[in-house]
C-alpha cells in the first residue's frame, strides 16, 4: 500500500498513457464553438509562417536584397515571438485567454498592413518583429485555450491543434504564391484580412471567457525549464527546429537555381509541404503513439528527418529530387510536432500555459537561428551543405532525447503505468 501512496503522492498524467489517448474516447470534430473559433484563428495565425516562403526571392530581387537579408523575415519574427513566448502565460493569466487572444491578432494585423506598405527590407524587417510579438500571445495562449476546452482529452486537443497548424502552414504558402504572382505586398494585405476575419470570430464564438487560472509568476517559464523532462524536451525542439526551418526556409533559395523560383511555383510545393504536415500530424502520429510510448516514436522518426535532409543535399542539382525530399520532410515533421507537443504537455505537473510558454519559447529561438545561417553556409561552403546542417541538428536533437530518456517517463505514461499497476496491487491486499 505504500507503493500507492507513493505515487498518488507524486500524482499521474491526467490525460494520456504516452501511447494514445485513453480518455474521452469521442472524435476530435465534436468540438465546442468556443473551440472552433480558435482553432480558425490558428490556421490563419500560422499561416503567417509560411506565407512569406514563396515571395522570399521576389522580395530579394524587388528590394535589392541579399539571400540573407532576406530570410531575416523569418528571424525577426522568431526571435520575438521566442522571446515573448516567455511571458505569454504571465500576462494571460492576469488578462484572462480571450484579450490576450484579441490582443495578438489585433497586433498581427497592424504589423502585417505595414509590412505590405513597407519600401525597403530593413523597414519590413522590423515589421515582421512585431508580428511576431502578435503571434507569440495569441499561439501559446491559444494551445493552453485549446487544451483547456476542447472535449475529448489533452490528446485530441493536441492534435486538433496540430492539426490547425498543419493546415495554416499549407495555406500560407499557396496564398502567399497566388497573391505573391501579382505582388510581392499581397501576401502581407492578405494575411491581415484574414487576420481580422479571425479577430471577429474570436469576439463572437468565444463569448464565455475560459476559467482564469491563479496569476503565474513572471519567472514562472524559466523556473519551468529547470524541471529535467520539459528542460530536455525543450532543448531537443531547439536543434529540431533547426532542421524545420532549413527545410521551410532555405528551399526557396535552393530551388531558384533549377528553375523553380516563381511565387505560384513555390508556392504549390510548400502546399505539397504542409498538406504532408496536416495528414500525419491528425492520423499518422496518433497510430504511432497508440503503438509504442512517444519517446520511441521521437527515435524513430528524427533520424528519418535527418536523412531525408541529407538527401537534399545530395539531391540538390535535381528539382525533382529537392522537392520530393520537401513533401517527405512535411510528413515526418508533422508527426514530431504532435508527439514533441504530447509529451510537453504531460511531461510535469505544471500548468499548461506555462509549460506551453516555456517550451515554445526556446523552440522559437531555435528556428529563428536557421534562415540567415543556412544561406551564409550555401554562400561560402556550396548550396547543400546548409541541408548537411539541418541533419546534424536534428541527429543532436534525437541524442538528447535519447541520453535524456529516464527523465522523460511522465510524457510516456510511465508513472501512470505504475500507478495502475500499484492500484491493482492494493485491490488485491485489501
Amino acid at each position: 500500500m505504500s507503493r500507492v501512496t507513493a505515487l498518488a503522492e507524486h500524482g499521474t498524467p491526467a490525460a494520456t498513457d504516452g501511447r494514445g489517448p485513453r480518455e474521452g474516447g469521442g472524435s476530435i470534430l465534436h468540438q465546442p464553438t468556443a473551440v472552433w473559433a480558435v482553432a480558425f484563428a490558428c490556421v490563419i495565425a500560422f499561416m503567417g509562417i509560411g506565407l512569406v516562403d514563396p515571395i522570399l526571392p521576389a522580395i530579394a530581387r524587388e528590394l535589392a536584397a541579399s539571400p540573407t537579408q532576406t530570410e531575416m523575415l523569418f528571424t525577426s519574427y522568431l526571435v520575438i515571438t521566442g522571446i515573448a513566448m516567455f511571458f505569454t502565460s504571465w500576462l494571460s493569466s492576469r488578462i484572462g485567454a480571450k484579450r490576450t487572444l484579441l490582443i495578438g491578432l489585433a497586433l498581427i494585423i497592424v504589423f502585417a498592413l505595414a509590412a505590405g506598405l513597407s519600401q525597403n527590407v530593413e523597414t519590413i524587417i522590423g515589421f515582421r518583429a512585431g508580428w511576431g510579438l502578435g503571434n507569440a500571445l495569441f499561439i501559446s495562449t491559444a494551445l493552453a485555450t485549446i487544451v483547456g476546452a476542447a472535449s475529448g482529452g489533452t490528446s485530441s486537443a493536441i492534435i486538433l491543434y496540430e492539426a490547425a497548424l498543419g493546415l495554416g502552414i499549407a495555406i500560407g504558402p499557396l496564398i502567399g504564391g497566388l497573391l505573391g504572382s501579382i505582388s510581392w505586398r499581397g501576401p502581407f494585405f492578405g494575411s491581415a484580412a484574414l487576420m481580422a476575419i479571425g479577430f471577429v470570430a474570436i469576439i463572437v464564438m468565444l463569448k464565455k471567457e475560459p476559467q482564469k487560472p491563479a496569476p503565474i509568476r513572471l519567472s514562472a517559464p524559466f523556473r519551468a525549464l529547470a524541471r529535467p523532462g520539459l528542460g530536455i524536451l525543450a532543448s531537443a525542439a531547439l536543434f529540431y527546429n533547426i532542421g524545420f526551418f532549413v527545410l521551410l526556409a532555405y528551399t526557396p533559395f535552393a530551388l531558384v537555381p533549377l528553375g523553380l523560383g516563381s511565387a505560384i511555383t513555390l508556392g504549390l510545393v510548400f502546399f505539397g509541404w504542409g498538406i504532408s504536415l496536416a495528414v500525419t500530424s491528425v492520423w499518422v502520429a496518433p497510430l504511432l503513439t497508440r503503438r509504442m510510448r512517444r519517446s520511441r516514436v521521437l527515435w524513430l522518426v528524427l533520424p528519418l528527418l535527418a536523412l531525408d535532409l541529407a538527401a537534399a543535399g545530395v539531391l540538390i542539382g535535381s528539382a525533382g529530387g529537392v522537392v520530393t525530399c520537401v513533401i517527405v520532410g512535411g510528413l515526418l515533421l508533422g508527426v514530431l510536432n504532435t508527439v514533441l507537443t504530447e509529451s510537453v504537455m504531460e511531461a510535469t505537473d505544471l500548468p499548461r500555459p506555462v509549460a506551453s510558454s516555456a517550451y515554445s519559447g526556446v523552440r522559437f529561438l531555435g528556428g529563428a537561428i536557421a534562415p540567415p545561417a543556412a544561406t551564409l553556409l550555401a554562400e561560402f561552403f556550396g548550396p547543400a551543405v546548409p541541408f548537411y546542417a539541418g541533419a546534424a541538428s536534428v541527429l543532436v536533437a534525437c541524442a538528447i532525447l535519447v541520453l535524456g530518456h529516464r527523465h522523460l517517463a511522465r510524457a510516456d505514461g510511465a508513472m501512470e503505468d505504475e500507478f495502475e499497476e500499484a492500484e491493482a496491487i492494493g485491490a488485491g491486499d485489501s
